[in-house]
């Protein structure tokens, strides 16, 4: 006896054939001897643990990376030239790098663990004809299982029987509106969503009450195959991490050839062993970026902060640069697009359409007549229909803490809110027309009525349901001053239509008064129904939503929507953000059966083409990013529900709400939204872009001292010469003037425009074509510079400490003064305002300092070899600077390099 079919097909089985397969009772249940051997035989209803390699092994990979190699080796070296210190300081880099890594990594046990939680609860089962609580760890495949309305279902259950049940199953299908269950059998090949006799574990029960088999627990279920797919999804590294792996990579190759070269000559040259082997160090030692990881972490970490004060929560720190380099959003609607909350848009009457201003459940917003002008709800048709709504309701509006929300249907909510806009309050119409009898919505019968008692001593019969039931059932129809006229059916339908194809939710009212004495008949409804309106819904698009996929179009980023909702509702919603055209051509549209039908090779144009997937599934989801980064696509998938959680893990970038979103959605995504926006993620994009802009003006800056730096040496054993600097020297370069001049970079605010040009190719390196060239004229400046100081204070009587001292200050105030050029990579820095980064100013200040102790300090002078040097050493340092800084603009402006580097 299988925990479930091989196929999965209960659905499309008899409810006698699922309990012969599964070998129980529809009246009495398992019994407990049986319910404690199949407990043990198929274990506890829990998705299970990942088996992961162990925290040992987790962390040991952080340190598999080609720039922690350079960073341990830069480490060792300074160890073995007794800089303890600075050996230090690059160790505590690795190890933080590290620390940081194996923390993000086990965060996807996490997400794996809130999907667990979510489907432990107590549940209500019959065992041996007794109705038991039992902790839904221990429900078992064949449990006869009790459902009510505000119960979360504890399995995957075949329905036996169902009254009025009602199931929202937005977190697992993405169906903005709970499903109606019942227990008919439907066609095996069925989607998932539209499987009505099935309910499903970790879905919530809005209305009715129901009895179901249990057919598959713990990993069987949907919520355990969606598990699975968490778990297996693969976590692709970032752009900047792949871009930096390969940075590293080469600079290791390149500073170990240049090593081995620079002492191969050495030796050629019958220089001594040791000395030259000194001297490779040294050249090592300076062609090592050492500050480079700070300044990335760094960077990054600004930038977590600044998206932060823009509701945008970042849990994994290299996903902020990731954003800037998204070159496709693909959203989930509910919740993400739209408020996740159904509003009635337009109100008509057989005297005109009325359209409804104000979204969500706060009851805000006025009703306006067809001109524009205030509509008139104190009488007639439209006061009526807007009381039906309200009066024939079952659920409640409510106030929590500073937000308005809706306790039962959605649909019936909307009708609520639309009565409050013109004063219809439900306590206060419940006060005034109590409620005597109800008839409950029925699939049969298609509407609901109730009886409510009038002021006046008479009785009235408010109603609401399908458009065809009630236009069937109305023999006339209100008029504005509150008279009856004929209805004429034909006009109402086509209304309905016409607001159908807008992706509405169309439901009719209607009201018969009564005598006093009269009660409910349904039977006498029938034809003597006066039809008063029609009320049209829709969960709207956020405010700022349309506005928001403007802009990413605007900066290149193609914006997809993937929903489980239904295709006439995503095309609606999609048509009023931009994302479709009033008429979508072949292929803009795609539901999950065409997905199903395409071929594999077919995919990948398909999905480039379509702005819209409607009606998809989790796997097809997952299907999709894997489908666009395969084609090159940098992907940022957003969404809030269970469904999402796979193409969530996925993506490049995973996106999820802070408000409305599962807790599985949360854990498996990198960014968290507290506003639940769509336009907090293009702020978000803007601000990565800005990350990674600030990230390679810190690597323009930088390089051109390393390479500078480990060429000075290779020169001086190619002449036979003593070293212009020693590697002390060297390290208090490259550490000084990362922390106090190339980190305040990662402050620059980002540059006006950067959402005008399109996003950066993902296969575009770190180290361009146009960044070697700068790199290497900057360092050739740097170099031709150095040597004719070092040898001109030679020449003039200074000692070889005074030389050296005067070529380390030249490095220092060069890169000082070419930081300012680095400030943008295109544009002029005197246009970026001077006080516009008042860090910058604060680092080349405190940078000064420290030079003057470095040269004057006697302490300095006995720890790092240098010696005071006069006033005129200084003016050529500044006048070398002047020129190096002026050839790099002049490069910026003519060369156009700095177009190709921003």
């Amino acid at each position: 006896m299988p925990a479930r079919t091989s196929e999965g097909d209960h659905h499309a089985l008899a409810v006698h054939e699922v309990v012969l397969l599964l070998g129980t009772d529809t009246e009495h249940g398992l019994t407990d001897e049986e319910a404690a051997a199949r407990l043990q035989r198929y274990g506890p209803n829990v998705l299970p643990s990942a088996t992961g390699g162990g925290a040992l092994r987790r962390l040991l990979r952080q340190f598999h990376n080609p720039l922690i190699y350079v960073l341990v080796a830069a480490g060792v070296v300074t160890l073995l030239l007794a800089e303890y210190v600075d050996s230090a300081v690059i160790f505590g880099v690795v190890l933080v790098n590290a620390v940081v890594g194996f923390l993000q990594e086990s965060r996807a046990e996490a997400a794996l663990d809130a999907l667990r939680a979510m489907v432990r609860t107590q549940a209500r089962v019959l065992r041996g004809g007794r109705q038991r609580h039992v902790p839904s760890d221990d429900v078992v495949p064949g449990d006869l299982v009790l459902m009510e309305a505000g119960e979360k279902v504890p399995a995957d259950l075949r329905l036996v029987r169902a009254a009025e049940l009602r199931a929202d199953e937005s977190a697992l299908t993405g169906e903005s509106l709970p499903v109606r269950k019942d227990e008919l059998v439907v066609p095996a090949e069925t989607p998932v969503a539209d499987r009505r006799n099935l309910l499903y574990s970790g879905t919530l029960l809005t209305g009715g009450t129901a009895v179901g088999v249990a057919v598959a627990t713990g990993a069987e279920t949907e919520l355990g195959r969606i598990h699975r797919l968490v778990g297996g999804a693969e976590v692709l590294d970032t752009p900047l991490t792949v871009k930096l792996a390969r940075f590293s990579r080469l600079l290791t190759v390149a500073i170990l050839l240049l090593a081995a070269v620079t002492f191969g000559i050495g030796v050629v040259r019958g220089q001594d062993a040791g000395e030259t082997f000194t001297a490779a160090v040294a050249l090592a030692v300076g062609a090592i970026p050492e500050g480079l990881p700070a300044a990335v972490t760094i960077t990054l970490a600004i930038g977590v902060s600044r998206m932060a004060r823009r509701r945008a929560v970042i849990r994994r720190l290299p996903a902020v640069e990731t954003l800037g380099s998204t070159t496709v959003i693909c959203t989930d609607k509910t919740g993400t697009l739209t408020e996740n909350q159904m509003t009635v848009q337009v109100l008509w009457t057989p005297q005109g359409r009325y359209e409804v201003g104000g979204t969500g459940y706060a009851p805000t917003g006025e009703i306006r007549d067809p001109g524009g002008g205030p509509a008139p709800t104190g009488e007639g048709a439209l006061r009526w229909s807007l009381l039906a709504g309200v009066g024939c309701n079952d659920a409640r509006l409510d106030e929590q803490d500073g937000r308005w929300v809706v306790l039962g249907d959605p649909t019936e909510g909307a009708m609520l809110v639309a009565g409050a806009k013109v004063g219809l309050h439900a306590h206060e119409v419940a006060a005034e027309l109590p409620r005597v009898a109800a008839v409950p919505f029925t699939s049969e019968r298609q509407f609901m009525a109730t009886l409510h008692e009038r002021p006046d001593g008479g009785r009235i019969v408010l109603v609401k349901g399908a458009v065809e039931r009630v236009v069937e059932w109305s023999g006339s129809a209100a008029r504005p001053d509150g008279s009856t006229g004929p209805l004429d059916a034909p006009a109402v339908l086509a209304a309905a239509h016409e607001l159908a194809t807008e992706g509405l939710r169309v439901l009719a009212t209607a009201m018969r008064p009564v005598g006093p004495a009269d009660g409910l008949a349904e039977e006498e409804l029938a034809g003597t129904l006066v039809f008063t309106g029609l009320h049209a819904m829709l969960d709207p698009p956020r405010a700022a939503a349309a506005a928001a996929v403007r802009s990413c179009h605007r900066a290149g980023i193609d914006v997809k929507m993937i929903t489980g909702d239904h295709l006439a509702t995503a095309s609606a919603i999609a048509r009023r953000l931009g994302l479709l055209r009033t008429e979508p051509g072949p292929g803009d549209v795609l539901t999950g059966a065409d997905l199903s039908a395409l071929p594999a090779g077919e995919l990948p144009a398909a999905v480039r083409q379509a702005s819209v997937f409607a009606r998809v599934s989790p796997e097809q989801k997952l299907r999709l990013v894997e489908a666009l980064q395969a084609d090159g696509q940098v992907v940022a998938m957003t969404g809030d529900g269970v469904n999402d959680a796979p193409a969530l893990r996925q993506a490049n970038i995973g996106v999820a709400m802070g408000r409305s979103g599962t807790e599985v959605a949360k854990e498996a995504a990198d960014v968290v939204l507290t506003d639940d926006d769509f336009a907090t993620i293009e702020t978000a994009v803007a601000e990565g872009r800005g990350v990674f802009a600030n990230l390679t003006k810190f690597i323009t800056w930088t390089l051109p001292t390393n390479a500078a730096e480990g060429l000075v040496i290779l020169v001086a054993i190619v002449l036979g010469s003593a070293l212009p600097i020693l590697p002390s020297q060297i390290l208090w370069i490259n550490m000084t003037t990362a922390v106090f001049l190339g980190l305040t970079l990662a402050f620059e605010p980002r540059e006006p425009g950067i959402m005008d040009r399109p996003p950066r190719d993902p296969g575009q390196p770190l180290l361009t074509v146009a960044l070697v060239v700068r790199v290497l004229l900057v360092s050739a400046l740097l170099v031709v510079g150095a040597w004719w100081l070092f040898e001109w204070e030679r020449s003039g009587g200074a000692d070889l400490a005074q030389a050296r001292t005067a070529a380390v200050n030249l490095f220092v105030t060069v890169m000082a003064f070419y930081l300012f050029s680095c400030r943008s990579l295109t544009r002029s820095p005197w246009r970026l305002g001077l006080f516009s980064n008042r860090w910058l100013i604060v680092g080349v200040l405190v940078q000064a300092l420290g030079q003057l102790a470095l040269t004057y300090l006697p302490v300095m002078n006995d720890l790092f070899r240098t010696a005071p040097i006069d006033g005129q050493a200084w003016l050529r340092i500044l006048g070398i600077a002047v020129v190096v800084s002026a050839i790099a603009a002049l490069d910026k402006r003519f060369g156009r390099f700095g177009r190709r580097l921003g």
